[in-house]
């Protein structure tokens, strides 16, 4: 053996899991993904490993995981001993997240739509767009 361990390089790395260079640097400081092996020179070398993990957090991230909610996948993955059930747990409670968050956007459509629908788009001074935004939010205390 000459010393030089065989691998991808980051870049490489990138270009097969299309994540940043810079996001995987970030994964990799906050313990995502495992640190990689070194060259003689310090380069970073990654493995099969590392390409599968990174497209777990990618495809995670593209379904709205958050960073904490990975960790715990993660962690179910890791340890070996989960079942479909626990990995579903964490699913269902992102989902229900994500349904509060449809139901948050599909409010703030509404109010907007309104809000929006009262400007005729005339040159006066007083917009009534402005005026609901200078409004005290309903419900909210004085």
């Amino acid at each position: 053996m000459d010393g030089r361990q065989q691998g991808i390089s980051i870049g490489d790395l990138s270009m097969r899991t299309e994540v940043n260079i810079e996001t995987i640097r970030y994964y990799e400081k906050i313990g995502l993904l495992p640190a990689p092996g070194r060259t003689g020179g310090r380069h970073r070398v990654y493995g099969p490993a590392h390409v599968a993990r990174l497209t777990f957090v990618r495809r995670s991230r593209e379904l709205g995981f958050s960073l904490e909610e990975i960790r715990s996948l993660l962690r179910l993955v890791d340890g070996g001993h989960s079942s479909c059930s626990d990995v579903q747990i964490v699913t269902l409670k992102h989902l229900d997240d994500v349904r509060k968050k449809i139901g948050d956007l599909q409010r703030l459509e509404r109010t907007l739509s309104e809000v929006a629908s009262r400007c005729q788009g005339g040159s006066v001074p007083d917009c009534p767009i402005v005026e609901a935004l200078y409004a005290p939010a309903q419900g909210a205390e004085a």
